[in-house]
């Protein structure tokens, strides 16, 4: 059979067709397998900043074990934790609130952040001990200590192709850095991603944050979450020196 056949020349407007069309359909599958990875990212945030209030309204306020439940939540979302010894091993690697990069596909950086809302450091007395459950002390519920936080979670996105392509559209929408090279879905076209027209901007420590990971190549996307919970013990100055959990920078 010619080349020049018209069977042949099909075939190759097909092959054409095919190649230009592959990497959004690619993408589309790759794309919705992370987007349901990041759906359980988001549900395990919100536990996590649940775990992290309920520990530390029975721990006097204490920002490592607050930092510790919070991490103990997440990690089914990054780590092995398919038997009570892979938990327990992906714990002790990541206790320290660092991602590592031999075993999270060199990922680094801190895992969580944790802002304390309230209570606020000029709220906490030494004689908070004393009378810390006395009725007296209390003229209306809203006296009540109560341990308010956020809790931010730089989730790794880890499919290839999709995290690089969603960090893009995220940077755009976010108008944290537009994109008008050659477009990954449509090859023949230039991308034009620009600032969402609904957008709600991050806080400035976040969006630097943000910007710095990802120039490193390391493709999180931060998830925020917040629980608030009446102080069961009574917050412990010592455990207040600053009003974040470090390092989460003050003024989140």
């Amino acid at each position: 059979m010619l080349w020049g056949s018209p069977t042949n020349s099909q075939s190759g407007q097909a092959a054409v067709e095919a190649a230009l069309t592959l990497p959004l359909t690619v993408f589309l599958v790759l794309g919705t397998l992370q987007l349901f990875l990041m759906l359980q990212a988001r549900a395990l945030t919100e536990y996590a900043a649940f775990r992290a209030v309920r520990t530390g309204s029975v721990k006097h306020g204490d920002c490592e074990a607050m930092t510790h439940a919070a991490i103990a939540a997440l990690l089914p979302s990054f780590a092995r934790t398919d038997s009570p010894a892979a938990l327990g091993t992906a714990f002790r690697q990541h206790r320290d609130n660092k991602y590592q990069p031999a075993q999270d596909s060199g990922y680094s950086g801190t895992i969580v952040w944790i802002a304390r809302e309230s209570p606020q450091l000029g709220e906490i007395s030494a004689s908070e001990d004393e009378d810390f459950d006395d009725p007296a002390r209390y003229s209306s519920p809203d006296d009540v200590m109560r341990l308010e936080a956020r809790v931010v979670f730089w989730y790794p996105m880890r499919i290839p192709f999709a995290n690089w392509v969603m960090s893009r559209m995220f940077l755009a929408h976010l108008d944290l850095q537009s994109y008008s090279a050659a477009d990954p879905l449509q090859p023949v076209h230039t991308a034009n991603w620009t600032r969402g027209a609904n957008y709600v901007p991050l806080v400035n420590s976040i969006q630097q944050e943000l910007l710095t990971r990802t120039g490193r190549a390391e493709y999180v996307f931060p998830l925020q979450a917040s629980y608030t919970m009446r102080m069961m013990t009574p917050a412990w100055s010592r455990n207040f020196t600053t009003q974040n959990c470090p390092p989460t920078p003050e003024g989140l």
